[in-house]
């Protein structure tokens, strides 16, 4: 193989490179805050590395793609993309990023030890790069929901500020609920196209557009975009986000976050645009939001707040030229792209700057900081410059054409005026919110009244600004050298056709695109001459606080839901139960009713003397522990005599896996559930109220019944099932003759995966739940006996010691031999702990403790690395997640051997359950020590 073909495996390595990153700032902060500050920034320097090689493919119009089956028939598979699109964005995410992470350092509080903060920065980082490198949809999806919950946290890092909890929450509220509409339309665009790969569901845009299915497939991505992008009317997350530390604003709102909405539009732009109703929607909104969020930017006495909606205003800008559909305007859209991340980075942190220093930014305060801060100010008016549209400045030349696409466009037919008329409007108040930061920062007489002396900030603090205020120059003045191909790339993938024919250059001569530059420029420098006499109008308009109306709505929704809990939860588990068990039975009947189910005739086992003393068994045990419930010991052990019942059934009908599985299960569980009740009292209260008594008999009776005829049905019933499959594939693909134990950790090792999961998160759940607590063990029994003075004969604990090598060596035959005969990981594990468990009952918690691990955590982590892990190394073979393998090695003395790598799961599902039990006893005997020493 060629060495190209091994580049592709640099875009998973980037991603796991990012994702490994974010602990690191937590694992270096104690080293101080330069050393986190580097880690940090090493690590999206490597990203960028490892990035870089690929970046030629990318260049040439060639998408490098990396595909790894997870789950392909779900149609979710670890597919990773890199063309000019991501390659445009991965640039502005990791670059932008690195200058954030400098700026941060000098910019937080010294007691900030910044490893949480640049932990939540990485991990925004890595969503974000996920997002752009992802051709999997699905798996966008999944990135697209961590970068709304990254930046959460990151808009709420000043978590003991009031404002910020409200406005990360509104964040999380538009952002998120914008997300579950992108899942719904990825899903339905998976439908249509027959597959979730973006290069299928390009090729198949012709079908997409044509699919009844269209309409709602473009409302719900666009609902997706517009959320993220803060486009109106769900544009007030963003003003309200300004509570952030400006590191923060600097990155999430003016190159990533509200990018990702950005990019989802020319991502899909070849696949739903083209239409009508893409045309109106996208530039409809776009317009929209372009013209508000400048006209609300003028009048905002907040500089921060003037650039979030200066930010919004141009995103819809983007928005607007992604809509007119043409090929133009999207290499407008994604010039504009690139210099609005370029100068409102360096407005954000300019912004910062000054509110560092000056400690206030409120404008009708902060005047005159040119003569105190020339430097900072000269980068900022630059910067502002650029956003306002100045020419030999970057934002120039895309508003140019902007301009340009707005005089050809002939989409609005005969109305074909409103769009130049409507780009000037927006380019005058552009003007003048620009020209209103610059004049009342940096100018307009003395300042007022600030908290803090202002000066120059620290030579480093100031470099970010310095780096991207000459990019706007260079991008300004030497658009084609210094980003043309990249320009070029990135439009044409985003395209996915020829580009058209434009001219990257500063000077255009004399036309009409020109004239209205200089009309924006002229009148937006007027419009702010006229600032007392617009803002006395503006102030006449009714006012309304997003926040407010954000937080009366959530309150509103939160009273009214505990009104409908308070009427359907009680808080009363018969309650719950008894309405599961109603519900079950109507949908039952009804379901069986519909299916037109018949019961079939067919051959009955002969019942035997065995099978008519268990079923007795079964049946007393069942009603003794219905009746006896009062007395807790009693009906455990009752229950327990249910459970070796329902194991003797497995041995009668030959599943000795099941039997030897059910039969451990019962007695750790008892034996827990003994140690738990120990500590509760003896017995249960009476029933108060005897209708309640027959309504529980009814239920009870009603639905024991219906699972007696269900399960006859079924036992009745001519049905195919897959077993055939099972036995015939077990030994050829999974190499073992225990075809149980192969479905588990084989056929459905996932699920096995999730299983184990779930059991570790209950072991913690009992950990959080037992930990510190503190009970006093009864002083009597239920009888009102004394409990022994002896509470570990010494007989027991003689006889416990040496059976504790046996049944270990028992887990290990267990274990070793359950590939072919029953047994396994599971089992192996249960034994394991029925032997722990009776050498601390036989010597003790302290005895026990001092001899076991004292945390069992790393042992679940542990066991889950090992399950997952030997899923995760199948991708190295190009084969689906959790394939396996076996074959056969000759060792010397012992043979040929068989070995599976399903063994290694085994190994993890072993750790798994020997953790949790070990926990769970560990928890119990750490409570009876708790309440002995009071």
């Amino acid at each position: 193989m060629t060495e190209s073909a091994y580049l592709p495996i640099l875009l998973p390595l980037t991603l796991f490179t990012a994702f490994f990153g974010v602990a690191l700032p937590l694992i270096v902060e104690r080293f101080g805050r330069k050393a986190t500050a580097i880690t940090a920034g090493a690590v999206m320097a490597t990203c960028l590395i490892l990035l870089v090689p690929l970046f030629s493919f990318a260049m040439s119009g060639q998408p490098v793609i990396a595909h790894y089956d997870w789950m392909p028939s779900f149609g979710l598979n670890l597919s990773f993309r890199l063309d000019g699109l991501g390659m445009l964005f991965s640039i502005l995410i990791l670059g932008i990023g690195m200058l954030v992470v400098l700026y941060a350092h000098y910019y937080l509080p010294d007691n900030d030890k910044l490893g949480r903060f640049y932990a939540l920065l990485l991990l925004f980082m890595a969503a974000m790069l996920g997002i752009v490198l992802s051709e999997n949809l699905l798996m966008m999806v999944v990135f697209w929901e961590v970068t709304s919950l990254s930046s959460f946290l990151l808009i709420a890092y000043k978590s003991a500020s009031h404002e910020s909890r409200i406005a990360a929450r509104m964040a999380l509220v538009v952002t998120g609920a914008g997300g579950l509409a992108l899942l719904a339309g990825i899903l339905l665009l998976g439908k249509v196209a027959g597959s979730y790969e973006l290069t299928q569901v390009i090729e198949a845009a012709a079908q997409i557009k044509s699919d009844p299915l269209y309409p709602a497939i473009l409302i719900l991505v666009l609902l997706g975009a517009f959320t993220k992008s803060a486009q109106f009317p769900f544009h007030f997350w963003l003003p309200n986000a300004m509570v952030a530390p400006t590191p923060v604003s600097a990155y999430l709102h003016s190159a990533t976050m509200v990018k990702a909405g950005v990019f989802l539009l020319a991502r899909f732009y070849p696949v739903l645009s083209g239409t009508d109703l893409w045309l109106f929607s996208v530039s409809v909104i776009g317009g929209v939001t372009l013209l508000y969020g400048a006209y609300v930017a003028m009048y905002r006495n907040d500089f921060k707040g003037l650039l979030a909606y200066s930010t919004i205003s141009h995103l819809g800008l983007i928005t607007l030229l992604f809509g007119l559909s043409t090929p133009m305007s999207v290499v407008a859209a994604v010039f504009h792209t690139i210099n609005h991340a370029i100068f409102k980075a360096s407005l954000f942190m300019a912004a910062g700057i000054i509110d560092h220093e000056c400690g206030t930014r409120d404008m009708r305060r902060v005047n005159g900081l040119f003569k105190l801060m020339p430097i900072t100010a000269t980068l900022a008016m630059l910067a502002a410059g650029s956003m306002a549209g100045v020419p030999l400045l970057n934002g120039f030349l895309s508003k140019e054409m902007f301009f340009t696409e707005s005089i050809v466009f002939d989409g609005f037919g005969s109305s074909y005026w409103i769009l130049p008329i409507f780009a000037t409007i927006a380019g005058v108040l552009a003007v003048a919110y620009s020209a209103r930061f610059i004049h009342d920062v940096f100018f307009n007489g003395e300042p007022v009244d600030l908290p803090r002396q202002p000066h120059e900030p620290s030579r480093w603090m100031r470099v970010p600004v310095e780096i991207l205020v000459v990019l706007c120059l260079l991008v300004g003045i030497f658009p084609a050298w210094s980003v043309g191909a990249l320009l070029a790339s990135a439009a044409g993938a985003s395209l996915q056709s020829p580009l058209p024919v434009y001219d990257l250059k500063v000077w255009h001569g004399f036309n009409l695109a020109l004239l209205m530059s200089l009309i924006a420029l002229a009148g937006g420098v007027g419009l702010y001459m006229m600032r007392s006499t617009l803002v006395h109008w503006n102030n006449q308009l009714p006012t309304l606080s997003s926040r407010m109306l954000f937080e009366r709505a959530y309150q509103h929704l939160v009273i009214n839901a505990e009104k409908v809990m308070s009427v359907i939860d009680n808080r009363s588990l018969q309650r719950y139960i008894a309405v599961f068990l109603v519900f079950v039975l109507i949908y039952g009947s009804w379901a069986y009713v519909s299916g037109g189910s018949r019961v079939s005739g067919v051959s009955h086992m002969p019942l035997d003397i065995a099978s008519i003393i268990a079923l007795s068994a079964l049946a007393l045990g069942a009603l003794g522990a219905t009746f006896m419930h009062h007395r807790r010991l009693l009906s455990i052990i009752l229950i327990g005599v249910v459970g070796l019942v329902v194991a003797l059934v497995f041995v009668r009908f030959s599943a000795p896996d099941l039997a030897l599985t059910q039969l451990s299960v019962e007695v750790v569980t008892t034996v827990l559930m003994l140690l738990a009740l120990h500590y509760l009292p003896q017995s249960t209260p009476k029933e108060s109220i005897s209708l309640r008594v027959m309504r529980d008999v009814l239920l009870a009776v009603g639905v024991g019944l219906a699972m007696a005829f269900v399960s006859f049905a079924l036992l009745t019933s001519s049905f195919s099932t897959i077993s055939d499959f099972y036995l015939q594939q077990s030994v050829p693909e999974g190499g073992g003759h225990n075809v149980v134990n192969v479905i588990l950790v084989d056929f459905r090792g996932f699920d096995t995966l999730g299983e184990i999961s779930v059991l570790a998160m209950a072991a913690l759940g009992a950990h959080a739940l037992l930990d510190q607590l503190r009970m006093v063990q009864p002083a009597r029994d239920s009888a009102g006996r004394l409990w022994a003075d002896d509470v570990h004969p010494l007989f027991l604990k003689m006889l416990m010691r040496p059976l504790l090598p046996l049944a270990l060596a028992v887990a290990v035959y267990i274990f070793l031999r359950g590939h072919h005969l029953p047994g396994g990981g599971f089992v192996a594990g249960l034994v394991t702990g029925v032997a722990l468990i009776l050498q601390s009952l036989a010597g003790g918690f302290s005895f026990a403790e001092d001899r076991l691990p004292r945390s069992y955590a790393p042992a679940l982590g542990l066991g889950l690395a090992f399950a997952a892990g030997v899923g995760l190394l199948s991708w190295l073979f190009a084969r689906p997640f959790l394939t396996s393998t076996h074959g056969h090695i000759a060792m010397p003395l012992l043979g040929d051997i068989e070995l599976a790598s399903v063994m290694i799961f085994d190994l993890g599902v072993y750790l798994v359950v020997v953790a949790t039990v070990l926990l769970i006893l560990t928890e119990l005997g750490r409570l009876n020590v708790r309440g002995e020493r009071g």
